[in-house]
């Protein structure tokens, strides 16, 4: 146990610090085939997800450039999360991906 608190564990810190901070950008995909696969007219209005909202709202509806706009603004909520969790890490520790 001593072994896995002092050496392992310090040795592994920073590849579970890049790991963290990359599985922080996915952070927002769910899982867009999934859930617009299981969805119907009963469920859609509570298991509409972001992505699933571009597809319907750019896609079968034709709204473009709204759906666009949509896409844009869930790309830009993942850089904040991104950075942010970039920032935090290189603050407690000295890793961080850039």
């Amino acid at each position: 146990m001593q072994r896995i608190l002092y050496i392992n564990i310090p040795s592994i810190l920073p590849t579970i610090v890049i790991l963290f901070i990359l599985n922080i950008g996915k952070f927002m995909s769910i899982g867009f085939e999934k859930v617009l696969l299981m969805q119907n007219t009963l469920n859609s209005e509570t298991s509409d997800i972001i992505q699933t909202f571009v597809y319907q709202t750019g896609l079968i509806e034709g709204q473009y450039s709204f759906a666009a706009a949509v896409g844009l603004f869930d790309s830009a909520i993942n850089v904040i999360l991104l950075i942010t969790v970039n920032y935090l890490a290189r603050k407690v520790s000295t890793n961080s991906l850039w």
